[in-house]
């Protein structure tokens, strides 16, 4: 419970408010990550809510993420997308991050799509290429299935062994092969900024197994599980980190690199609704 009013019954107050604008009942969610607004321009939006006309829907405070939930269509597909996402380093609790994943699974989504912009520590990995997340550590220092749990919600302790689905996975990895798009698998690992990481976080990150560093979608990725959703997560490279050639880095470069990427990895993620 948060004050006198529990996580159920904030659903269901969010899902009112949008019912009174859209009957939708898209069954797969995406999560528009930086610099990935040009999915938008391929899918039949039919309606736009503003974050600050849901109640309870934690705001963005990240110039580069817009704040609506937009609803639309993609070959047939009744589809609600997230234009913009709040994050840890903006002060908010892990619950609060993850509230509109629970008002997704309320409205019918089944299948979430994550996207994100990050960093590689593996020198295997380049800048500007697309990376598939079959797997992720958890270094935000929490967890939003901690407190009391509502069991008819999702169970106590939810299973973790599948993070990211590989049914889903598969799928994508043969698009990329069909597109001629070469595409990376890693493991991503969430901290939680907003400073950069230094050299010898790095080398700590490229130590434990992580393929790349970012700030966000883990929180999601676990809510999403906890509710029983099949989820798939793709990753920008916008930076290398080689803690032995670190160069200062600016926001103008991430999004120039996410720019460069975003054609190839919007072309995937549309294919990938297509064909579920």
């Amino acid at each position: 419970m948060e004050g006198n009013i529990s996580l159920k019954e904030k659903i269901e107050q969010a899902v009112r408010k949008i019912r009174k604008i859209t009957d939708s009942q898209p069954k797969i969610g995406v999560i528009l990550g930086t610099g990935l607004g040009g999915a938008v321009d391929k899918i039949s939006i039919s309606h736009k809510i503003s974050y600050t006309d849901i109640p309870h829907f934690p705001l963005s405070t990240v110039e580069t993420h817009a704040g609506n939930l937009l609803f639309g269509k993609e070959n047939g597909k009744d589809i609600v997308l997230m234009q913009g996402r709040t994050h840890y380093y903006e002060g908010y609790s892990m619950k609060e991050i993850t509230f509109p994943i629970y008002v997704m699974k309320a409205l019918g989504v089944q299948y979430l799509i994550i996207s994100n912009t990050c960093g590689s520590v593996n020198p295997l990995i380049p800048r500007s290429s697309i990376m598939i997340m079959d797997d992720h550590i958890n270094l935000l220092g929490g967890n939003p299935l901690i407190g009391r749990n509502d069991d008819s919600l999702g169970p106590r302790f939810p299973d973790m062994s599948e993070p990211y689905s590989k049914l889903l996975i598969k799928m994508a990895e043969d698009i990329a092969l069909e597109e001629k798009i070469k595409v990376y698998r890693g493991v991503y690992a969430a901290m939680t900024g907003p400073s950069i990481e230094t050299r010898a976080e790095y080398r700590m990150l490229r130590a434990i197994g992580a393929d790349v560093v970012g700030m966000s979608t883990v929180p999601e990725d676990i809510v999403a599980k906890y509710l029983g959703m099949e989820v798939f997560g793709a990753s920008i490279i916008t930076d290398e980190c080689n803690p032995d050639a670190l160069v200062p880095l600016s926001l103008a470069e991430i999004l120039a690199a996410a720019k460069e990427v975003e054609p190839n990895l919007v072309k995937i993620i549309i294919k990938l609704i297509e064909k579920l």
